[in-house]
């Protein structure tokens, strides 16, 4: 299991993250915080692996919290969960060493795929030894934040294609439409219209897997050289 640490400065909302968070599987809350020191306190008290992290909290921010845990010798794995969307504040976090960052407000699908992602970070560096090319874009690629497209077409929200995609790299393998809809807390069909535009654009690549019918079942992986 990974043991988590939700911080929040509202409590209803770190309730609301921790009740996400537990229905992932592989993955459960062992504390929360709802201000920077007791942050400190509860790591203090309880090793976690991850750390669901508020920028805006009533004694200091996120960024603090994270540059004492440093200093502290405390390498905790830290997603910012905010509503901070500066600039700013966002490469300050990448260059603090935060994993993810999950803009407010945010669904029960889009916090998902940014934990199953990690948990895939985790099993591929876990297996240690070395690493090819392929297996190193893989791991690299559960952290990228660029964007999937240059330009989206009409009618097409970033925020669902970046959803899919983190699905992708978080599959241990190609994944059918209705697995990654299902994963992604959207229809088949949605999800069938991101796939065949990320297709077109070589983000996506399917393979066809023939089954007792004959009629071959599209599976959908994301292509590690984008």
């Amino acid at each position: 299991m990974i043991d988590v640490l939700v911080v929040d400065d509202d409590v209803r909302v770190a309730e609301i993250n921790a009740a996400y968070v537990a229905k992932v599987a592989g993955f459960r809350v062992v504390a929360r915080a709802h201000s920077a020191a007791e942050a400190l306190a509860r790591i203090a008290e309880v090793p976690v692996d991850l750390i669901l992290l508020d920028h805006y909290l009533p004694d200091e921010n996120g960024l603090a919290v994270v540059r004492e845990l440093r200093a502290l010798g405390h390498q905790t794995d830290v997603i910012m969960v905010t509503a901070a969307r500066d600039v700013a504040t966002v490469q300050a976090a990448m260059r603090h060493g935060a994993l993810q960052y999950l803009v407010k407000p945010f669904s029960f699908a889009g916090l998902r795929a940014k934990l199953e992602a990690y948990a895939a970070l985790r099993r591929a560096l876990d297996s240690g030894g070395e690493a090819e090319q392929a297996e190193v874009d893989r791991i690299f690629g559960t952290l990228s934040a660029g964007a999937i497209v240059p330009e989206l077409p009409k009618g097409h929200s970033p925020s669902t294609a970046e959803l899919v995609r983190q699905v992708l790299l978080a599959a241990d393998g190609p994944l059918s439409a209705q697995e990654i809809a299902d994963r992604a807390g959207v229809s088949r069909q949605t999800a069938q219209r991101y796939l065949k535009l990320l297709e077109r654009t070589s983000r996506v690549r399917l393979t066809p897997r023939y089954g007792e019918t004959g009629r071959p079942e599209h599976r959908y992986a994301w292509a590690t050289s984008v």
